[in-house]
């Protein structure tokens, strides 16, 4: 019996007759500008993918087969790795067990240091069953590690975070005499993207790291495919959802290749990747927001097949995270795997016709890339001429901008901040100073406000007058109080039909929210009647009217509109109004 085929029913409808459509009801605007999104990497991003923008793509390969951009397993397993901040061993090693017995599945130590076998045997107690990493390693604990592993076959993996290319004699030695249970190195890329690299950089330079590593251990005599097993990658998880699934699917086969191409064997070629959801993006205002951002993350790395995540609690940005935040950002992870069911699938994006283009792209970028650093004479020598840091500055401060400028919006501190809330009380200084944050700096204005406020009892007020056309003032009134709320000052909103209405309002700042017609008549009468009764409050303008130069002459102080910086501007109105900057 035949199979009937329901969408066959439908005419195939070609690519050309949907660009028609599309281009009719475009009106004459720019295609380009309209329709396709340049992204950070400078990949065009097209409106939509069809079947042809595969037609010459190899992706017809299953999951657990070289190159593995499929997956390196045949299922969607990951394993939940928690981690554990203490610093005693006993209390690592307790915290470690709870976790373990409320469903962590791998752990990694932080901060505990080990000097000896006896604090290294307090450590371990009781965790035998799981696979353990030890994110600060040094070359002392892969020491002690190593003589514990001999004799015991049946250990789980056993990990560090110490880069391998720090000392490579001693990575030679250490691969020598590893057994297999231990994987004594991690080349870490999550470094690269909280300094600013963009997906195609964060893979390119860690590959290149990569391929310095193997290069440096053949030239000492060590098999490849033993090199290649003794070095995992760990990576942070971005907010760009299916570019950050891609990179995870691209850098699969980017090692593969890398592996391969120095003899190794396709077994030894699979990477072991760990993500860990980013600190660039998490927020200490409206901090639960953190906790959407990281489930977002996490689904990333896990239908990008890494082979751990870690879901960093909401609160780590600004405090030691506490039970109650470890424990959510645990079940984030066991909701997604056995009430989601997102292990069930390997690689469920294969044939989406949008995730394997950019997949392709990225990949195909980040190998030419990675050409160009080996074309300098490899990763170390790029990063010691200030090659690879110029390029991180670069793509960061192109990052920052987009912060700045609200064009990257985070929300609840650049955008739709809640101008009542307060963090000073909360935060603890000494994590606000780990690592880079994108918000940081939007931050320091709610911070700066919040203590002008401490210490005088008083919150600068803005009023934000409405007049006039009701959709411009909506509008304008919506954009000066998101504007001004990143500063945390106090918003209030009043309509007036005349300038008689409001000219002894109290207020430290006045906003005219209106249309640009109706602006100069207005701000001189308004101004005038401010004038007559004494009262000095700045007035500034929502908007960037023809008639600036006019308003600013009749004492106008500023305006305030999309192009505006809000980080110069609010800082200059704090200055103004007395705050210590």
């Amino acid at each position: 019996m035949e199979t009937e085929h329901l969408l066959d029913e439908f005419p195939a409808v070609s690519t050309g007759t949907w660009e028609d459509v599309i281009h009719k009801d475009l009106k004459g605007a720019d295609y380009a500008k309209k329709l396709i999104w340049q992204s950070p990497e400078g990949i065009a991003v097209k409106p939509y993918y069809r079947r042809e923008d595969i037609a010459n793509l190899n992706i017809d390969q299953v999951p657990g087969t070289f190159p593995y951009m499929r997956s390196t397993r045949v299922n969607g397993e990951w394993r939940i790795r928690e981690e554990i901040g203490a610093e005693s061993p006993e209390d690592a090693n307790s915290d470690a067990e709870n976790a373990l017995a409320a469903g962590a599945e791998e752990i990694s130590f932080s901060r505990v240091v080990i000097r000896n076998s006896s604090v290294l045997g307090m450590l371990l107690v009781n965790l035998q069953a799981a696979p353990l990493h030890f994110e600060n390693g040094d070359e002392v604990l892969v020491g002690l590690l190593m003589e514990r592993l001999k004799g015991r076959p049946d250990s789980k993996q056993i990990s560090t975070g110490l880069n391998p290319l720090a000392n490579l004699d001693f990575a030679a030695a250490t691969i020598r005499n590893s057994p297999p249970e231990l994987v004594p190195f991690t080349i870490h890329g999550e470094h690269l993207e909280e300094s600013g690299a963009n997906a195609i950089q964060e893979l390119a330079f860690t590959v290149a790291a990569g391929i310095d590593f193997l290069a440096e251990m053949d030239l000492r005599g060590i098999e490849i495919d033993r090199a290649a097993a003794a070095v995992a990658f760990s990576f942070s998880v971005g907010a760009s959802y299916f570019f950050q699934i891609a990179k995870f699917r691209a850098f699969r086969p980017l090692w593969a290749r890398a592996v391969e191409s120095f003899g190794g064997g396709h077994e030894t070629a699979k990477a072991r990747m760990n993500a860990r959801t980013s600190l660039w993006n998490k927020t200490i205002y409206d901090p639960h927001v953190n906790v959407l951002r990281a489930t977002t993350e996490a689904i990333s790395a896990v239908l990008g097949g890494a082979d751990s995540v870690c879901v960093a609690a909401f609160d780590e940005c600004y405090k030691m995270p506490d039970v109650d935040s470890r424990r959510l950002a645990r079940n984030t992870q066991i909701m997604l795997k056995h009430e989601a069911l997102l292990a069930q699938v390997a690689d469920p994006g294969a044939g989406s016709y949008y995730l394997e283009a950019i997949t392709d792209s990225i990949a195909r970028e980040a190998w030419k890339t990675m050409q160009q650093i080996e074309a300098v004479g490899g990763y170390r020598k790029a990063r010691a001429a200030g090659v690879l840091d110029k390029a991180l500055e670069d793509s960061g401060k192109a990052r920052e901008k987009t912060v700045a400028l609200r064009r990257r919006v985070f929300t609840g501190t650049n955008q739709y901040a809640n101008a009542d809330e307060k963090a000073l009380e909360r935060i603890e200084q000494s994590y606000l100073d780990v690592g880079k944050r994108g918000a940081a700096s939007y931050e320091q204005l709610r911070l700066r406000t919040e203590r002008y406020t401490s210490e005088t009892g008083k919150t600068p007020r803005v009023l934000l007058v409405e007049f006039g056309d009701m959709k411009m003032r909506a509008a304008r009134s919506t954009f000066a109080s998101n504007f001004f709320a990143c500063a945390g000052f106090e918003i209030a909103t009043q309509r007036i039909d005349s300038a008689d209405e409001i000219a002894t309002v109290k207020a430290d700042l006045i906003v005219l929210c209106g249309s640009d017609t109706e602006y100069l008549e207005l701000a001189t009468s308004f101004l005038a009647k401010l004038s007559a009764v004494g009262c000095e409050i700045p007035v500034l303008v929502a908007g960037n009217p023809e008639s600036a130069e006019q308003l600013h002459a009749t004492g106008v102080a500023d305006f305030v509109h999309i192009r505006s910086n809000p980080i110069e501007v609010l800082t200059n109105w704090q200055q103004r109004l007395g705050m210590k900057v």
